[in-house]
């Protein structure tokens, strides 16, 4: 079998920087254990494989550890090879997964991802946590990772965490925020049980973070790094 793939920069216009995203395209779905083998050996933060379906495509994203539920670089990434690449006729894209059916749409030259809302939730302070992220934060909620709230962003980009301690979260990972100095707010994500310690840049946690910035501040749209 031989299979082209594709490493993409997402989240900028910059070559070495924002988040690469390895990207597969295949005509039909082998076994699982070779996609697993492949993001195992490209040894990024996500590979994104897809095939044609009815009405668009089926997306499907690895770490090196596993399959996840959700991720926004690598979506994007797979919407630029598809656009591009394989001279999408129309602006929209849509794509099944396992978080249900999302689409993405050119617009003025960009690329507009349409995600799920999820409003995390309050949750109580507790030891792993704090001792994973070496301080305590001033809130936590979850929704489907952690999110530890600090005073400022001087905090949040001083935080240097114990990734073994981390690894034992029971959810995918945690995001750590706070409002920015420049921005609306600063968040930085790590996913050490998934084989991702930081991650550069998370579309899929901004599935969370944007509602809590947004019920925090009442700013809309949000601007974040």
């Amino acid at each position: 079998m031989k299979l082209k793939q594709y490493q993409v920069d997402a989240f900028t216009s910059l070559p070495f920087t924002g988040n690469p995203a390895a990207v597969c395209p295949m005509e039909s779905w082998p076994d699982d254990r070779l996609l697993q083998a492949i993001a195992e050996e490209n040894n990024l933060s996500e590979t994104a494989f897809f095939v044609p379906a009815e009405g668009g495509y089926e997306l499907r994203w690895f770490t090196p550890a596993s399959e996840v539920d959700l991720c926004g670089h690598a979506t994007l990434a797979s919407s630029h090879i598809i656009f591009d690449l394989f001279d999408h006729p129309d602006p929209i894209i849509n794509f099944a997964t396992r978080s249900g059916n999302l689409s993405v749409k050119r617009r003025d030259g960009l690329l507009e991802m349409n995600f799920p809302a999820a409003t995390p939730q309050p949750h109580p302070q507790f030891e792993t946590l704090t001792a994973g992220l070496g301080r305590q934060p001033i809130e936590v909620l979850c929704a489907f990772d952690y999110i530890a709230v600090f005073e400022d962003e001087a905090e949040v980009r001083a935080i240097d965490p114990d990734f073994t301690i981390l690894s034992k979260l029971d959810l995918r990972g945690v995001a750590i925020t706070s409002r920015g100095s420049d921005t609306d707010f600063v968040s930085r994500f790590f996913a050490p049980k998934l084989a991702v310690q930081e991650d550069p840049v998370t579309g899929s946690t901004h599935c969370e973070l944007a509602p809590f910035w947004l019920e925090r501040t009442g700013i809309n749209p949000l601007q974040n790094t």
